[in-house]
């Protein structure tokens, strides 16, 4: 799944060649995605200029017009920039064609994302009850130990909780546990305020680091330029069931956790 990196990425590669541009044509070749492409999309966007490409979590906006066009890659989905008239292959849903030739195309093959809509003025409900950003300064390790006083969830699931903190998916919660040396089934409410200091830390560098390595290529992601990420060869567990440690030599673990699989050293994470 895309994470927070990936998303991030997309939207570096994309917002060169988005904002400022006019939209000429919008075609939907698929609309049952996780939720259905709005009808009127295109009465929303022909004729209206992208402003901005921002983030919020995972989420893509895009401030077009008279209100905010919403993306989510879901599960294997990318969006990525192509010239206007190219052949559409087998999971190519939407192309978004611009005044400048180009096109913003969305791929996803399990269909497990969105494009949606939301007028100014009204934010979207899926953007209603999320926590801060993991590289804002909202977010820290104070927040993390005083949200978790008296949690007996596991600390992996606790940290991918989006009104804890948003964007800490799998992968890169997997990467900051074993950085910090924490074990991802200790519960959440028995870890010391010195070592969510030291988690929050880890969080914040690793997902910087994912971020200007590119995201991590895993299957389907692609970024915006149509470039992979290059983040996959510096994961220490993720991924890594039954191969060796990288720092101690230890056969990694793996167990589910929150109906996710969760790999794991039990030598270096207690």
């Amino acid at each position: 799944m895309p994470e927070l990196p990936e998303v991030e990425t997309t939207r570096r590669g994309i917002a060169p060649h988005l904002e400022g541009k006019t939209v000429t044509r919008l075609i939907v070749r698929e609309r049952r995605l996780r939720w259905p492409v709005p009808e009127d999309l295109a009465i929303q966007i022909e004729g209206q200029r992208f402003e901005r490409i921002e983030r919020r979590a995972k989420y893509l906006l895009m401030q077009i017009g008279g209100g905010t066009l919403i993306a989510h890659l879901g599960m294997s989905g990318n969006m990525r920039v192509v010239q206007a008239g190219t052949p559409a292959a087998k999971h190519e849903h939407v192309d978004i064609e611009l005044d400048s030739g180009m096109a913003l195309r969305y791929t996803d093959p399990r269909r497990f994302g969105a494009i949606l809509w939301a007028r100014a003025g009204e934010p979207h409900k899926l953007l209603a009850k999320l926590g801060p950003e993991p590289l804002s300064t909202d977010f820290d390790g104070e927040r993390l130990y005083q949200l978790s006083r008296g949690k007996g969830v596991a600390v992996k699931p606790f940290i991918m909780d989006n009104a804890v903190v948003v964007g800490v998916g799998n992968i890169y919660a997997s990467e900051a546990l074993f950085a910090a040396g924490i074990d991802p089934r200790r519960e959440a409410g028995r870890i010391s305020r010195a070592r969510y200091l030291k988690l929050a830390d880890e969080i914040k560098r690793i997902l910087a680091h994912a971020i200007e390595r590119g995201g991590t290529t895993l299957r389907d992601f692609v970024g915006g330029d149509g470039q992979p990420g290059y983040f996959k060869q510096e994961l220490f567990v993720y991924g890594r069931p039954g191969q060796l440690c990288k720092l101690c030599g230890t056969t990694l673990s793996e167990v589910r956790l929150g109906q996710r699989s969760s790999v794991f050293c039990r030598q270096c994470q207690r």
